[in-house]
């Protein structure tokens, strides 16, 4: 059997330890801190997920077979090597590898080097060049700081006075700390998002199916960005050719591309696309699973998990077969009043049990805590309600069903998720 330790504590770790817990070899599972929901299935315990030392003392003490990172930050802090160089095998991937994510300006300096098709870009780390070319560029452009912001760091600005205030947010005002250092501003791209997790060795690169994410907190896409207020899988654009189109010039570059520089990238390696009338463009990486897209994403897997994660970890991707059901899946987010922004925590939920009974729901928990037996709000994204069905259409009106069964003060949802695209 196989001891796990899952890193983070939102509800893209809660899809994590559930799949994990459905393995014939998973032992005992652990989350590093976990939530509420998690806890009905692994030992959470109370610690930072960017304590490299704490954890690493844990696993060690614990004695578990292999950790499982799920957030980008104790990525980018290099907690694989970390817990590598501990002889604890790790899923994830390296300081050097993560870079990808965690600097725009070296994603975006990769995908120039080596012809991976992009939008026009020009990077800044002085506030006054980068506001005398904002002067001239077109409209809408995009502003984006260069290091991890939450998911909060991507502005698109519709002209020179809302790119003006970005960029001083950013820059000078350092809304988002060191992460601001510097900007990248590119093209506004006409299209339609996708996103595309893949699996890889730092050799060969399995695409898992598509999703698509609703970022903006209200119905129509309107409203701040957030870290995804509901995705669904599949896309219903993503076909079997644009997929081929994808693999040869942006997802097998991408991984040869990272090996070419010395950094070989392990772990799953998330595509941000944007599908355009001139085709595919790649928009961003992440160096992990996305959330909220693995709530859709893990539970239409079929293979086993923990057999894919040793095949990255050993650089056998190739030895196993990774199949999916042909299901559609609709993960809908309920919210706290008030986020991205300002919201209040420590609400009771009600309705869970009526919810989780349905046929086809699972209900992920992103920022819950647990006392008592009963369920308390403690984040902004608050839970992940997912049904699969044999559609999207069916499947959204699943998860619509099961979240009106849901209750919290101040609670919020998208009503639109997988409806408008």
């Amino acid at each position: 059997m196989t001891d796990v330790l899952v890193v983070g504590g939102g509800g893209r770790e809660h899809a994590l330890v559930w799949k994990i817990s459905q393995s014939s070899r998973a032992g005992r599972i652990y989350c590093i801190p976990g939530n509420g929901g998690i806890s009905n299935l692994a030992e959470c315990v109370p610690l930072k997920a960017t304590d490299i030392d704490g954890i690493k003392a844990f696993a060690l003490e614990r004695k578990v077979d292999m950790a499982v990172i799920g957030p980008d930050d104790p990525l980018a802090a290099g907690i694989t090597d970390v817990l590598e160089e501990a002889g604890i095998r790790t899923f994830g991937p390296g300081k050097k590898a993560a870079r990808i994510e965690a600097s725009k300006v070296f994603s975006k300096g990769l995908m120039l080097k080596y012809g991976i098709p992009t939008a026009k870009h020009e990077v800044f780390d002085e506030y006054g060049a980068a506001l005398k070319y904002l002067k001239s560029c077109d409209y809408p452009a995009v502003i984006k700081a260069d290091g991890l912001a939450l998911g909060k760091g991507v502005i698109i600005a519709e002209n020179f006075t809302e790119a003006s205030r970005a960029v001083e947010d950013i820059m000078v005002k350092k809304v988002f700390g060191e992460a601001g250092r510097s900007i990248v501003a590119e093209e506004y791209l006409e299209g339609t998002e996708v996103t595309v997790l893949a699996f890889t060795d730092g050799d060969k690169v399995v695409p898992m199916v598509s999703s698509q994410d609703h970022k903006r907190a209200y119905d129509s896409d309107k409203g701040p960005n957030t870290g995804g207020m509901g995705t669904f899988s599949p896309s219903r654009i993503y076909s079997p050719a644009m997929a081929e189109i994808c693999m040869k010039t942006i997802f097998e570059p991408s991984v040869k591309a990272m090996s070419s520089e010395g950094n070989p990238f392990k772990g799953v390696l998330y595509f941000g696309l944007m599908i355009t009338a001139d085709g595919p463009r790649l928009l961003e990486y992440n160096s992990r699973f996305g959330d909220p897209e693995a709530q859709v994403v893990l539970p239409r897997l079929k293979t086993d998990i923990l057999d894919i994660f040793d095949a990255v970890i050993d650089n056998k991707l190739d030895s196993v077969r990774i199949e999916w059901e042909e299901s559609a899946a609709v993960c809908v987010v309920a919210a706290s009043g008030g986020y991205p922004v300002k919201y209040e925590k420590g609400f009771e939920i009600t309705g869970l049990d009526k919810a989780e009974s349905r046929e086809g729901i699972l209900v992920f928990h992103a920022g819950t805590e647990k006392h008592g037996g009963r369920y308390y709000t403690s984040g902004g994204r608050v839970l992940g309600v997912t049904a699969l069905a044999d559609n999207l259409e069916a499947a959204a009106q699943k998860a619509y069903e099961a979240i009106s069964d849901i209750s919290f003060k101040g609670m919020y949802y998208r009503r639109d998720i997988a409806k408008t695209r």
